[in-house]
């Protein structure tokens, strides 16, 4: 039954108008202000899905869907349950006529992913597969990391510069903060990068496509708060020495830098992401 289910929901979607028709009837036009930029190509938004994949079990979660290009291919995909969280109305009404072909697959939120709680969209394993708005794209995923209990999976599409950051290691350009947070709380992966001719209007820089897995609840800071102010004191003035960049959070940073077996000497981009965790957990205890 659930093959026939399947079947029929892909029949109706194939009986879609071509998502730029959807785009033209409902006067959707990329708003630089949103940070939008469409992906039309069906091959490639099924690619992204199959990232995810299994889809079937639990909830996925799309963020941005715009005229539903790759909320088609989750569904093409396998995804039983696709929640499309927008915030754009024009989108809305678009989406509309794919949540009809869906059969009761689709549910749509009007609202700003930022002020959204993951367990709130449905039963777990949850999986975010999203194009992010290039506008919020690090916010919500920052967002996330600390909501990393409630996620199974992020397979998620930035701009290529942000995945030069969430994959950076120590004593490189891209090393920073975000590198930190993000290795921390996930095992992070590049997937592949997406040319600007693929998007509908073409952004001026290089997409990729990124995974996120949560690493167990155990091998990771139950609240990542004192390891966002050791990184963001530390990162924020890069160029100073540990003891120097520490000294606002720290009453003896050069005490507790000696005492973790760190030199004061070193700067941030020297420090492995372990050693970073070690210096939150001084602050916490301070």
């Amino acid at each position: 039954m659930d093959d026939d289910i399947a079947a029929a929901v892909a029949a109706r979607l194939a009986g879609l108008p071509p998502l730029r028709e959807t785009i033209a009837a409902h006067d959707l036009d990329a708003r630089k202000r949103l940070g939008q930029h469409f992906l039309l190509d069906l091959n490639l938004t099924r690619r992204i899905a199959r990232a995810a994949t299994p889809l079937s079990p639990g909830t996925v979660i799309e963020v941005g869907p715009g005229p539903g290009g790759l909320t088609r291919a989750l569904l093409l995909e396998g995804a039983t349950r696709v929640v499309a969280i927008e915030v754009d109305r024009r989108a809305i009404t678009a989406l509309q006529e794919l949540q009809e072909a869906a059969g009761g697959r689709l549910q749509i939120i009007e609202g700003d992913a930022l002020k959204i709680d993951l367990a709130t969209l449905g039963p777990p394993p949850r999986r975010i597969v999203a194009n992010l708005p290039y506008n919020v794209s690090t916010a919500l995923l920052v967002r996330w990391l600390h909501a990393a209990g409630d996620v199974a999976d992020m397979v998620l599409m930035f701009q290529k510069e942000v995945v030069d950051r969430l994959v950076a290691v120590p004593r490189t350009k891209d090393y920073g903060r975000l590198s930190v947070l993000a290795q921390h709380v996930c095992s992070v992966q590049r997937l592949f990068d997406v040319a600007p001719s693929a998007f509908v209007p073409p952004p001026k820089v290089t997409s990729s496509v990124a995974r996120l897995r949560p690493r167990p609840a155990g091998d990771r800071l139950a609240d990542l708060r004192p390891l966002e102010r050791v990184t963001a004191a530390a990162f924020g003035q890069r160029r100073k020495m540990l003891r120097g960049a520490l000294a606002g959070l720290f009453t003896d940073p050069v005490a507790i830098l000696t005492g973790l077996g760190l030199a004061p000497t070193a700067r941030a981009e020297e420090l492995t992401v372990a050693q970073f965790v070690r210096l939150a957990g001084a602050l916490t205890s301070e």
